[in-house]
């Protein structure tokens, strides 16, 4: 069976693109790429078609959602040490929880902003950032009042770790910031809440790392401090 696989492969590397494309077509008719099209009862191209045809608001979320599933696959299942505890069910602050010998860790993701296509630099959130930096939204998509209170914007201590998807400007789904959340820009009306837009180092920086666990060193060991913008 192994040597009539490898003959098939060499057989279709000698296809053209067209013939190719015929080849898949068939092949569609009896595999499905991923569960979901069982479960939507369509196929995986009807759903691309749709997402496609969607909003630009709702191709935004579906970005935060690969953003996480890349997150998953390309950082959390590669390392070392740690172990993923994130919970299946519940409304929470972060999007996973980790653990090692010392503790859990909680991190949030989110993407880098886009503006009308391109990277969003962080001046282009708030005048006082510089345009030397890319800029990201940390706050809930969703909205709603708790006695009294804004339940949109987050607040300290609601997760350890920010994790930023570098894709819009790095066109990689592996690329990805991260910084402590004790670091991040308060609001000036209310300490205790981020600032809606916070701006990111375009590389690694004092305030800026591409490697989680070494920003899980500075979460640990740090004290809380206001990062440069």
């Amino acid at each position: 069976m192994k040597s009539d696989l490898h003959d098939i492969k060499k057989l279709i590397n000698s296809c053209t693109d067209s013939e190719c494309g015929e080849l898949l077509s068939y092949i569609r008719t009896r595999v499905n790429i991923h569960p979901l099209e069982e479960k939507l009862g369509c196929k995986a191209e009807i759903i691309l078609e749709a997402i496609s045809r969607s909003s630009d608001l709702t191709v935004r979320g579906i970005r935060g959602i690969i953003a996480e599933a890349a997150f998953k696959t390309e950082v959390i299942d590669a390392l070392k040490g740690w172990k993923d505890i994130t919970p299946d069910i519940g409304d929470f602050p972060f999007d996973f929880k980790i653990q090692d010998h010392k503790g859990e860790i909680t991190i949030q993701v989110k993407m880098q902003r886009l503006k009308n296509h391109r990277p969003m630099t962080a001046n282009e959130g708030y005048r006082i950032y510089s345009e030397k930096m890319y800029v990201v939204e940390t706050q809930r998509t969703r909205g709603g009042v708790l006695n009294g209170e804004d339940t949109r914007p987050y607040r300290f201590g609601e997760f350890d770790i920010l994790a930023v998807s570098m894709h819009p400007s790095t066109n990689s789904w592996k690329n990805f910031m991260y910084i402590p959340s004790k670091w991040l820009v308060p609001r000036p009306e209310n300490k205790k809440l981020l600032m809606k837009f916070q701006p990111v180092a375009m590389t690694p920086n004092n305030d800026w790392t591409d490697n989680l666990e070494a920003c899980i060193e500075w979460h640990r060991k740090s004290n809380k401090k206001i990062l440069s913008y």
